[in-house]
């Protein structure tokens, strides 16, 4: 996995080989040996990696395309959980991975948002409401 991020990553910022390895202090030969898989750089080196290509340094060492997308690493804060099918009522189930992440449990209210040019979002209801709390704050101070 991390030899082919690493190697994704670098082709996508238009990085040569020994462009990458003058930003991270070692050769060109030690690169092209971690997108070999012949070695692997040290925590320090893996970190510069992340801060130059903006990602998780999880996802960096980790990361996996899901079988629905054949999508490279994202950059950090990103995710893409996959696919969910619409039910016939219009209810979907929302990945794992993503509940985890976010902390929802059942019982927790979303907010739906929709904009016909990018899509939908959810947001949990109390994150949503303390943010339009905060901005009807500000308006009446405004006044």
């Amino acid at each position: 996995m991390f030899k082919d991020n690493l190697n994704q990553l670098r082709k996508y910022k238009q990085l040569t080989q020994e462009e990458l390895a003058e930003k991270v202090g070692v050769t060109r030969q030690a690169i092209a040996k971690w997108e070999a898989g012949e070695t692997v750089p040290d925590l320090e080196r893996c970190r510069m990696l992340a801060e130059i290509f903006e990602v998780s340094l999880d996802d960096l060492a980790n990361y996996e395309p899901s079988s629905n997308f054949e999508l490279g690493v994202p950059p950090k804060g990103k995710h893409i959980f996959g696919v969910v099918t619409v039910g016939d009522k219009g209810q979907i189930v929302i990945p794992a991975k993503a509940r985890k992440l976010f902390s929802i449990k059942p019982q927790d209210e979303l907010v739906v948002l929709g904009d016909e040019t990018q899509g939908l979002a959810l947001l949990k209801s109390d994150s949503f409401l303390q943010m339009a709390d905060m901005i009807q704050e500000i308006r009446k101070t405004k006044q």
